[in-house]
């Protein structure tokens, strides 16, 4: 009798060899097809299926073939999409996985539940020397979170076996070298970190698994991501005896992973998300504020913060105040180099976008006349000044106030600031000039407005109104054209 474990790991051309032993009346093989087969390098024996098993060319020809359908090592939430999309639901938990206590928390947040899909949006792929590809803004996260597991590990003395894993090397060449050498590898000592491959994984085991998908981009190319035996090893993440039986993954699964284009892909990949989302597992990454903290920092170090400053951004997706960005303020900020700078002024947008502000005394401007509400905010960046107003945008049948970011400069260059102001009215379907009652009370309402606002000469005159700043500077008001015909009438 022979036996042959990790048969379907095994090319078929090696297993005949020892099917030659003589007197050999028995042959058990013991694998799982759906698994990654032998690795083979050359295109052309590829093709040729070179490195098929003869475990999968049985199975193949109708083969009968016996499935050991119990798993006890993987928290049934991890092991509920690989069981329908694999396996035909023929896989049940063992009574050891689905009592209570084998649910574990390692971090506090529903985000760090036991099987989790975790959004990160505004990451970017690039391909190293050697073409993989490797994203940073997931190798952050994903340090972030490893830094969290320990620490927690320290706080409440347990012993915790993390797993960093990525189908590219260059991931998870750039995840070794920002996690260094900090945690031990052993998976005997209290706390343990091992960084590999979907490959190299196959055959072990951990408590905790983060998977970094790394690809993002637009088109929805993922690659060689896109292959199902992969997949399917990344994400019941460890060696099978036909099919669940020793697992790598024990209590929490968390896939790092760029949504739009793992959908776009229309691979195993957008059947994940799209699960993950119907079952509550769907998170994204800027909703943790850990999570949000490393995905900035990301951001701001590989240049890429046009990703964060942007009307739709993550960052403003529980906002209070819709955000708008001038062309000027974008310009101005990809000129700053200093990272810290570019790190609070985000800092800065995201609390005056859920409605922080300064006290009304430290917004108040000073001039000849008394004191008055500024039209501009002016907020201080280190040795920048952050310029900014409250503006109204039209939102299907109502108008909605909304923050205007028009600029980010020294202080010296505030007094050459040329900006053109908005003016509101009520949104009656009706032109702001004509005749009429109705007409001249709104004509009214403006010239208040603009009286409100110390305009005693009209837009374009050398006696044009102006604004002191709080260093002393002047700003000049430039009024749309219809407004100039209601100051004239006042």
């Amino acid at each position: 009798m022979m036996v042959i474990d990790e048969a379907a790991q095994l090319k078929e051309c090696e297993s005949t060899i020892p099917l030659q032993l003589p007197g050999l009346r028995h042959a058990i093989l013991i694998g799982d097809e759906k698994q990654l087969p032998a690795m083979v390098q050359s295109k052309i024996c590829e093709k040729a299926e070179f490195g098929r098993s003869l475990f999968e060319r049985l199975v193949l020809l109708g083969h009968k073939k016996h499935l050991l359908n119990v798993q006890y090592r993987m928290h049934p939430k991890i092991s509920l999409f690989p069981n329908n999309e694999f396996y035909e639901k023929k896989i049940m938990d063992g009574p050891n996985v689905t009592a209570a206590i084998y649910e574990k928390r390692f971090l506090k947040g529903d985000i760090f539940g036991s099987y989790s899909f975790i959004n990160v949006s505004s990451g970017k792929e690039v391909l190293d020397e050697e073409h993989s590809t490797r994203n940073m803004a997931e190798v952050l996260v994903v340090a972030e979170i490893v830094t969290n597991l320990q620490r927690e590990s320290v706080s409440s003395n347990h012993k915790v076996c993390v797993g960093c894993i990525s189908p590219y090397k260059a991931q998870v060449f750039a995840i070794e070298q920002i996690i260094g050498k900090r945690y031990s590898t052993d998976v005997k000592s209290d706390f343990s970190v091992n960084v590999r491959s979907v490959d190299g994984f196959q055959g072990g085991e951990e408590d905790v698994i983060i998977i970094s998908t790394v690809r993002c981009n637009g088109s929805g190319l993922v690659g060689f991501l896109s292959n199902i035996q992969r997949a399917n090893v990344a994400l019941i993440s460890g060696h099978i005896v036909n099919c669940f039986v020793c697992f790598l993954c024990r209590y929490c699964l968390w896939i790092l992973g760029n949504a739009a284009t793992l959908v776009n892909s229309g691979s195993i990949w957008k059947n994940i998300v799209i699960d993950s989302k119907a079952r509550d597992c769907y998170f994204d990454a800027i909703d943790d504020i850990r999570l949000a903290q490393a995905v900035l920092s990301a951001a701001v170090e590989l240049g890429q913060i046009d990703t964060l400053l942007r009307t739709d951004s993550p960052l403003f997706k529980t906002a209070k105040w819709k955000v708008l960005f001038c062309e000027n303020f974008s310009k101005s900020i990809a000129k700053t180099k200093d990272v810290k700078i570019s790190k609070e002024v985000i800092s800065l947008l995201v609390k005056l976008s859920s409605g922080w502000r300064k006290s009304e005394k430290k917004r108040m401007i000073n001039n000849k006349g008394g004191s008055y509400s500024a039209l501009l905010e002016v907020y201080n960046v280190k040795y920048l000044k952050l310029i900014w107003t409250i503006d109204i945008l039209q939102q299907d049948l109502i108008h909605a106030q909304v923050l205007k970011i028009w600029d980010i400069l020294p202080a010296y260059q505030i007094p050459n600031l040329n900006l053109v102001l908005p003016m509101t009215w009520p949104n009656n379907g009706n032109n702001v000039s004509g005749t009429g009652s109705a007409h001249s009370e709104r004509d009214q309402n403006l010239a208040r407005q603009l009286s409100a606002m110390s305009l005693n000469d009209k837009p374009g005159s050398s006696r044009s109104s102006k604004f002191k700043t709080k260093k002393g500077g002047m700003i000049k008001a430039v009024w749309q054209p219809f407004v100039e015909s209601i100051a004239q009438k006042r």
